[in-house]
């Protein structure tokens, strides 16, 4: 049942936040209302049993704040898409070394790296092999 409700919010109409300062907007959304309901998923992980606790999702937040504008050197972000920007359940982050076409029309668009979730995600397969790097990461932070 909790698949059918991710997978129709997971397909669901996403707005991007092109601008940096757009993402420190929905970052700070986050943090502020941060509460223990929020699910962490790393795509080409085991989907989360349990959903993160307030004080991990803000570690979460700070660390991927750094990894994007390390890892996407642009003037712009674009690479992170909420349900919601004022009031978020469902934020898809893309890897900025897997970016295909995340934007515009694709018959297979490209799964994000990680999606942040009011949701207990069910597993979407990943069709790329994930970086050792991404995983020492991931596992890091959440290992």
């Amino acid at each position: 049942m909790h698949n059918d409700k991710f997978m129709s919010a997971f397909r669901g109409s996403f707005t991007s936040t092109l601008r940096w300062h757009q993402l420190d907007a929905l970052w700070e959304i986050l943090a502020t209302k941060a509460d223990d309901d929020w699910f962490i998923y790393a795509i080409g992980e085991s989907p989360p049993e349990q959903p993160v606790s307030a004080t991990d999702l803000r570690r979460f937040l700070d660390e991927m704040s750094l990894f994007l504008r390390r890892e996407h050197d642009e003037e712009y972000c674009g690479i992170v898409y909420a349900d919601d920007l004022q009031q978020p359940s469902l934020i898809k982050i893309y890897d900025p070394h897997n970016l295909g076409v995340s934007c515009g029309f694709s018959d297979n668009p490209p799964l994000p790296g990680w999606v942040v979730s009011r949701l207990q995600p069910c597993d979407l397969p990943s069709t790329r092999v994930v970086p050792n790097n991404r995983r020492r990461w991931w596992r890091r932070l959440f290992g």
